[in-house]
């Protein structure tokens, strides 16, 4: 689907990041979709590193508003910059929605064990190869 003709739905359901190593093995899953009052650390551009509550969420850029990063205009006010959801990594949820609770904590599938590959038995020509046979006497 493209992203420009999508429905809000859709496009809220875009504006994921990936979940911090502890969060990733408390919940079993690698990344969620972003609310406000989450607690999101910045881990790629120019505000890399810093540390903040999501402020601020823009479907129509796939962004996010993050405390801490803003920046002054000239006349005196300060407004939020947004960054890119894909450049955050959240590292502490807000867990006062039950729905969201009931997904984090739904059960995945365990991981299939692959059984050990057999070795195959070297290929024989067949006897029957009348093309092979042939190939053979020319040499």
């Amino acid at each position: 689907m493209q992203i420009y003709r999508a429905t809000n739905q859709f496009r809220s359901k875009q504006i994921g990041a990936a979940l911090s190593k502890q969060l990733r093995k408390k919940y079993g899953k690698r990344s969620i979709r972003i609310l406000k009052g989450d607690v999101v650390k910045i881990v790629r551009g120019e505000y890399k590193g810093v540390e903040g509550k999501v402020t601020k969420i823009s479907t129509e850029k796939n962004s996010i508003g993050v405390e801490g990063v803003q920046k002054e205009k000239s006349k005196g006010g300060k407004v939020d910059i947004l960054i890119h959801s894909s450049n955050g990594v959240i590292t502490s949820l807000k867990t006062d929605d039950k729905w969201r609770v009931k997904i984090l904590e739904h059960k995945t599938k365990p991981k299939t064990v692959h059984k050990p590959k057999t070795v195959d038995k070297p290929k024989t020509l067949a006897k029957n190869n009348v093309k092979a046979n042939k190939n053979r006497s020319e040499k």
